[in-house]
């Protein structure tokens, strides 16, 4: 294959519309439900994964901003909003040069974030099932182990 935009195209080499997903994650006694778009992998998150190996970021919170957009495929976080909050607006309101943060994203929802990121990027694929191996070590007993040993037994 030579590789093009079109011969890209034809095989789906790009992730394409966000995908909608129904999300829900307990918040106290509450249960909240909530409609989010998923962006399956791609460039963005492979920049972030670069990011977060070097240091520079933190990878889970870089992996739900590269997937986690709105319905047009926009970012709909930063790394910081997620491990640190936004900026708080009641303080902006008092001062325009706060740095004040609302504080990292719930937990719950972190949670519902991933558990919706790792569907969507794993829809049509098969798991892996446990396969068997014919390596000749199938048995676990001390009888069998010894009897495959390649060294002399001691008197």
């Amino acid at each position: 294959m030579k590789l093009t935009i079109d011969s890209l195209k034809q095989i789906g080499s790009f992730t394409g519309r966000p995908v909608e997903k129904e999300i829900s994650w307990r918040q106290g006694e509450d249960t909240l439900t909530a409609t989010v778009f998923v962006r399956p992998l791609g460039y963005q998150s492979a920049v972030s994964d670069v990011l977060a190996a070097g240091g520079k970021q933190d990878s889970i919170a870089g992996r739900i901003a590269a997937a986690i957009c709105d319905e047009e495929g926009n970012p709909v976080f930063t790394a910081q909003d997620i491990t640190h909050g936004p900026l708080d607006p009641a303080e902006l309101e008092k001062d325009r040069n706060s740095t004040k943060r609302l504080g990292a994203l719930d937990g719950n929802l972190t949670v519902a974030l991933l558990t919706a990121i790792h569907e969507v990027n794993n829809l049509g694929k098969m798991p892996n099932s446990a396969s068997s191996t014919n390596s000749g070590t199938s048995s676990s007993s001390p009888a069998s182990a010894a009897a495959r040993s390649r060294k002399p037994k001691k008197p």
